[in-house]
């Protein structure tokens, strides 16, 4: 019997490390797993130009391609689910089973926090520069970040920042009722990132999906809910 494979994708800023929880409580599982450095991150170099979902799908599809040989099981976190959606889609592999947690790709309107958040991000450095407040600045730059949540686009390079824009400009809404996968959406219900609205719309427009919400849990439902994730696979391989 073919041992099944589990392809993970993970989400911006993360790497496949982002997925030892998920490994860790699998261990003792018949399952191979594989969680690929997308390029940009972790170990896998940055592209040498602005990348779309689109560069990310075909980079994935040709990893897969040469590591997996039949059907498997595809799961997406954030970033990764974004990719997922768009591969699941595109039905040129043998995706057996999609799995998508807290995944990005429901475009919303650019809210009033945001563009707060990206102006102060660029003002918040003439602030900081007034005498007296300099030496405020690291700490300050970080809490600032932080507060408006653009802290991965004020680290990345201009190549990945550009790669950020692109990624994010696109609504793959219409793309769920293309999905015919049985698909199962796992999501925080105290998700500030990607919010539980957007699953709602998911496991509505998806044909096939069951939605698991958790409540109290946050963007990093991979993580912290790597238990009952790895026991849904478990119980799926039956």
């Amino acid at each position: 019997m073919t041992m099944p494979v589990l392809v993970c994708l993970h989400g911006w800023g993360g790497s496949g490390e982002s997925f030892s929880e998920l490994r860790k409580e699998l261990s003792n599982k018949n399952i191979r797993i594989l969680t690929p450095d997308l390029p940009g991150f972790g170990n896998e170099p940055e592209p040498e130009r602005a990348w779309t979902t689109d560069d990310y799908v075909q980079w994935t599809e040709n990893y897969i391609r040469k590591n997996v040989d039949g059907p498997f099981i595809l799961l997406g976190h954030s970033h990764g689910g974004r990719i997922s959606i768009k591969l699941a889609a595109r039905h040129s592999l043998p995706i057996q089973h999609l799995i998508l947690c807290a995944a990005a790709g429901i475009r919303h309107p650019r809210h009033f926090k945001r563009i707060v958040g990206l102006t102060l991000a660029k003002s918040g450095k003439f602030f900081l520069s007034i005498p007296g407040l300099s030496s405020l600045q690291p700490l300050g730059k970080k809490l600032l970040y932080k507060l408006v949540r653009v802290h991965d686009y004020e680290k990345a390079s201009d190549s990945m920042r550009q790669t950020l824009i692109e990624v994010s400009r696109e609504d793959l809404r219409p793309l769920l009722p293309l999905i015919t996968q049985p698909t199962d959406i796992f999501w925080g219900t105290a998700d500030g990132m990607t919010p539980y609205s957007d699953a709602k719309i998911m496991d509505r427009e998806i044909p096939q999906s069951e939605l698991h919400g958790y409540g109290g849990t946050r963007h990093a439902v991979h993580k912290d809910r790597a238990e009952e994730i790895a026991h849904f696979i478990a119980d799926f391989l039956l």
